[in-house]
């Protein structure tokens, strides 16, 4: 588990219709940090497939699911939405205020853009910004988290802008697909706001299936790019989207889960190349890729654990013995797997959807 988060666990606290909701248990921390999980956004995180329009309707249940929790615990009212150009627009937050009825006082737009040089983030530039700072304002924001500095420049300079301009925050409510890197930047982040605004009440910061990780290296695939792809390990997943995964084995082995985040859905050609890149890359190394080690790296942890030792490791409630053998079994079959078979496989999938859209 992140170093942060080691210790930590995830409670259920409500489950909205087909959404389920759970708060992270750890007593160091000075925000609160919630996972959703719910059918949108399991098949989103799932399966590379879901392009355009849908990522942003995938996430509409489990926002307002969301937004009605916060409306059930006294923490609704209005909201201002600070949408970050990019990431920010897979995030359905106009939307899930409209239906929850929750009054939009503005609009405030930041731009900025990665500058990324043979797979490597060299750096971020603000190109454009609308902001009409108030006082006690309440921010909206949704936006994929990996390493963070997307989101620490930008809510810097927001901040700033605000507090230069005479306005103030006195609260962020942020919705993320995101990493555990979100944690750590929050909980840094929150002394320097409340300087800044001394009513500053803090985060709440809701995950979408979970707090995920980001490569340190290639990992056992030997071609996942550092700081950018996400994964289970060392991170804090939904039980669900766990077990919704053992359903759909091949997911498991995806690049990333979610290929950043889905950043880059609305620009479907690109995306389906990034796709197409990763399962050649599996293809051309089927021979030397170590299955095991590969599905222990997607899992979390790199052999089988008594089921109190993986509760500890994952996070996870009890009551979910069923997953723990699951999950089990997916990694002492790991030896058999034949990945040259699942890389065409899902190549010709990939191929059949990019049809579609030439």
């Amino acid at each position: 588990m992140h170093r942060l988060l080691h210790g930590a666990s995830l409670t259920p606290i409500c489950s909205p219709k087909e959404t389920n909701i759970y708060k992270l248990v750890f007593p160091q921390l000075c925000n609160r940090y919630f996972v959703l999980t719910g059918p949108g956004t399991r098949k989103l995180l799932s399966s590379p497939e879901v392009v355009g329009f849908p990522c942003c309707s995938a996430l509409l249940d489990e926002t307002v699911a969301a937004l009605r929790y916060l409306l059930s615990t006294g923490l609704g009212g209005d909201f201002d939405i600070l949408t970050i150009l990019r990431g920010g627009l897979n995030y359905p937050l106009e939307e899930a205020c409209a239906e929850t009825g929750i009054r939009v006082r503005d609009m405030h737009f930041v731009s900025c853009e990665r500058i990324i040089e043979n797979h490597e983030i060299k750096g971020l530039d603000i190109k454009y910004e609308k902001i009409r700072p108030t006082p006690g304002r309440v921010l909206a924001i949704g936006d994929i988290i990996a390493s963070g500095a997307t989101l620490s420049m930008c809510l810097d300079y927001v901040a700033k802008e605000f507090h230069r301009r005479g306005g103030s925050i006195r609260r962020i409510v942020f919705f993320t697909i995101g990493g555990t890197r979100a944690v750590e930047l929050m909980e840094e982040m929150t002394p320097g706001l409340r300087e800044l605004f001394p009513w500053f009440e803090g985060f709440d910061c809701f995950f979408y299936e979970g707090m995920f990780t980001v490569y340190d290296g290639p990992g056992a695939s030997g071609i996942n790019v550092r700081d950018i792809d996400f994964g289970w390990n060392g991170g804090i997943i939904a039980p669900e989207f766990r077990s919704y995964i053992m359903d759909f084995p091949d997911a498991l082995l995806e690049k990333c889960i979610i290929y950043d985040g889905g950043a880059r859905r609305y620009e479907i050609p690109i995306h389906l190349d990034e796709v197409t890149e990763y399962w050649e890359g599996i293809l051309e190394r089927s021979g030397i890729i170590d299955p095991t080690a590969l599905v222990g790296e997607k899992l979390g942890y790199p052999e089988p654990l008594p089921y109190q030792d993986w509760r500890a490791l994952t996070g996870i409630p009890d009551g979910w013995k069923a997953l723990w053998k699951k999950e089990t079994a997916v990694l002492k079959g790991a030896k058999d797997l034949d990945l040259s078979a699942i890389a065409r496989r899902r190549l010709e999938s990939i191929d059949s959807l990019r049809k579609l859209y030439k």
